[in-house]
């Protein structure tokens, strides 16, 4: 298929490109900027006058629900709200049910994906068998499967020694290993920041040293074994200027931050929003300012969604008793549109955190509007206003912080391996 974007601005954050023209794709892949090629029959034509033509949005941490936890969300569902959103590619968590730790899981969702023919999925390995933190996986049979990294997700190691051999292990065959820095027996359970808003609503809290603490044991752990590191969603400012200093040190390191944190604080708990009930748990404004300018100075690399479908019933019991999580796919764009408006950075900046940046951490070449670059492109009017509700979200999930709130930002298309999934 033969296909013609005429007349967008097109912006590759890799490049610093920024003007207006035209892209023609064939055969999955960009084929020239401006110049259409003789061969060129049977065009398909999309007009994007007024539009924004980016590389497709790529996304860290999406839960699919897949398999396991299908009464939460489907393979399906999520992966239409993901093209809805203008992500072209995303990285799934191993903890589903069961864990992804043998490869034939992680075969059968990756089979399951491709026959969709909707986002790329890249699945993250389970770091340890069943995610308890006990006896690690064979990370080379998972790689070959199709792993991309090795993570614990939000399950805890609590014994070091095991951490360092399983980031031996990684390091050995040069597989990265993606944490997240919450000391377990620090967070105790927890379900809010240690602050005035959980002392007042009397909910268990989470104090900001559970990160800080873990995060200096994976730092040391680091400069031991030599392993290449991604943190997954830091919280903290404390835990912002600690990646900083390791940074400095030319430690081989990156971070995302989830796009709730990048907005909210404890105070949006209000009268014990469940929404509000996330992993690692909303922080002081001082938090959310540090990681805002951690974002603007690059000390952060990424912004993911932290997609998390939970099912309704799991988000009307009490605050702590409720599911954790919140849905994201689809406000993924939004919201960092919101983010550099607010803190006065540019389109191309803003696009970076959620193209080129998270692509070089997945290791996936998706991230630029080059000749020969694969046709994986959002095409979306920032200047489009949409209200949250569930009306409008394709996922199955519903639970947003976000519900009622008016964004800007929506895509218009999205096009991967040169075929239009979405428009």
């Amino acid at each position: 298929m033969y296909i013609c974007i005429r007349n967008g601005r097109l912006i590759d954050p890799e490049s610093g490109m920024d003007r207006f023209g035209d892209l023609y794709l064939a055969e999955g892949k960009i084929v020239s900027i401006d110049s259409c090629p003789e061969y060129f029959r049977d065009i398909q034509e999309i007009d994007a006058s007024g539009l924004i033509v980016c590389p497709g949005l790529v996304d860290l941490s999406a839960r699919l629900r897949e398999p396991g936890l299908e009464y939460m969300a489907t393979l399906e569902s999520e992966l239409e709200a993901a093209v809805a959103g203008g992500i072209t590619s995303l990285a799934c968590p191993p903890d589903t049910d069961p864990p992804l730790d043998e490869p034939g899981l992680v075969e059968m969702l990756k089979h399951r994906a491709r026959n969709l023919d909707q986002a790329r999925v890249y699945p993250v390995g389970a770091l340890t068998q069943g995610l308890k933190g006990e006896r690690l996986t064979e990370m080379v049979e998972l790689h070959d499967a199709g792993c991309v990294a090795f993570s614990q997700a939000d399950a805890p190691i609590a014994n070091l020694h095991v951490l360092m051999r399983a980031m031996q292990y990684a390091a050995t065959f040069g597989f990265k290993v993606w944490l997240r820095p919450q000391d377990m027996y620090l967070a105790n359970h927890g379900v809010a920041h240690d602050g005035e808003i959980a002392t007042r609503l009397g909910l268990p809290a989470i104090p900001v040293c559970a990160e800080t603490i873990a995060l200096t044991d994976i730092v040391s752990l680091m400069r031991e074994t030599g392993a290449s590191v991604h943190l997954c969603r830091i919280s903290s400012a404390e835990g912002v200027a600690l990646v900083r200093a390791a940074k400095q040190q030319g430690l081989p390191l990156t971070c995302d931050v989830s796009i709730h944190h990048v907005h909210l604080t404890d105070m949006d708990i209000g009268f014990f929003d469940a929404n509000c009930h996330l992993m690692p748990p909303l922080r002081g404004l001082a938090d959310r300012n540090a990681l805002r300018a951690g974002l603007a100075d690059g000390t952060i690399d990424a912004i993911c969604s932290d997609h998390a479908p939970v099912d309704e019933d799991a988000k009307l019991l009490p605050f702590a008793q409720a599911e954790a999580g919140a849905t994201g796919l689809e406000l993924l764009l939004p919201l960092t549109l919101k983010w550099a408006t607010e803190n006065g950075l540019s389109l191309s900046e803003a696009l970076a955190k959620i193209t080129s940046c998270p692509a070089r951490i997945l290791g996936i070449d998706t991230r630029r509007l080059v000749e020969d670059a694969p046709a994986d492109l959002c095409i979306f009017d920032p200047d489009a206003y949409w209200t949250v509700s569930n009306a409008e979200l394709k996922s199955q999930g519903k639970n947003t912080p976000f519900l009622g709130m008016e964004l800007c930002g929506r895509a218009r298309f999205t096009i991967i391996g040169g075929h239009v999934v979405y428009g």
